[in-house]
């Protein structure tokens, strides 16, 4: 399996915390810091999943040569 690094951020609005991975422009939230990351990790994960479907994976090695993602 291929790992990816992205960076994920969080932060709270309202009664809720958002997390966002910039670089994918996926986002996700949950009622508190530790489910809006997981939340986001099972998106990003989803995310990948689907440009393989695609047949669109190559762009995201394209950008981890540049940018060294990984998914934790």
């Amino acid at each position: 399996m291929k790992e990816f690094n992205v960076t994920a951020v969080i932060w709270q609005e309202d009664e809720v915390y958002v997390s966002k991975c910039p670089k994918l422009e996926v986002a996700s939230a949950g009622d508190t810091p530790q489910e809006a990351f997981e939340n986001l990790k099972e998106a990003v994960e989803l995310y990948i999943e689907n440009a393989k479907t695609l047949g669109i994976l190559e762009h995201f090695t394209r950008l981890s040569e540049k940018s060294n993602f990984r998914i934790f």
